[in-house]
């Protein structure tokens, strides 16, 4: 059965060159060409997956994505975006997507973002990893840390950095799996915001004081548990 792909994006000239790609790769390909048309098209053919540029008429690709995300929360979300800039890609990973690609991009590059996602999806029903970190309870397929029976809601970035640190307890993780992770590469502009994260991390984890993320300077972060 052939994977449907929702593509909306607003350039016309593009949209087509990228529709022709993924059919060749053997995919089923609607388009759309604003946030509006997208969100109509996601409802009525409900697609495997979407691809959708952030700067669009009508509806912007966030906008898009907040109101995809209320109806389904595990569809894969990829984001094309024209703007250099860190802060686009955090808002995008903060609403939920799950990858984003920096225009102009290689085409071979987008399908294989895409048969990733779709591989990470077919197992989306599959019991989701729960951690016991000290007094808290981390379910990352819920975005929930739950401390004393207080649930706590994660964002999409903050569950993105704690689960591979939780799932390798009392070992470091390095600052670039930490990068690839959440925005899937390791720039120098990602890393002053990594450290925030980390840093927001480490508030929510304050309740339990015998929790710790350590930066191991120069190489990553460790969660520990005295």
């Amino acid at each position: 059965m052939r994977n449907k792909i929702l593509l909306v994006e607003d350039t016309a000239d593009l949209s087509l060159i990228i529709s022709e790609t993924l059919s060749e790769c053997g995919y089923d390909v609607v388009a759309a060409y604003d946030g509006k048309d997208g969100l109509a098209k996601f409802i009525m053919e409900k697609p495997d997956i979407v691809v959708a540029d952030v700067m669009m008429p009508k509806l912007d690709g966030f906008d898009m994505a907040r109101k995809i995300r209320s109806i389904s929360p595990n569809v894969p979300l990829l984001f094309l975006t024209a703007k250099s800039g860190i802060d686009d890609v955090e808002k995008g990973f903060e609403i939920g997507a799950n990858d984003y690609l920096r225009k102009p991009f290689e085409l071979r590059e987008l399908v294989v973002r895409i048969k990733a996602l779709l591989r990470k999806g077919s197992n989306i029903d599959a019991v989701d990893a729960i951690y016991v970190i000290g007094k808290y309870i981390f379910n990352p397929g819920k975005q929930i840390l739950t401390f004393d029976g207080l649930e706590i809601e994660l964002s999409n970035i903050e569950v993105r950095l704690l689960e591979p640190i939780a799932a390798n307890i009392g070992k470091t993780v390095s600052a670039t799996d930490l990068m690839i992770a959440v925005w899937g590469r390791d720039e120098i502009s990602n890393r002053n915001s990594l450290h925030g994260f980390i840093h927001k991390l480490r508030r929510v984890l304050r309740h339990d004081p015998s929790v710790a993320i350590i930066n191991q300077r120069g190489f990553g972060y460790m969660l520990v548990v005295r």
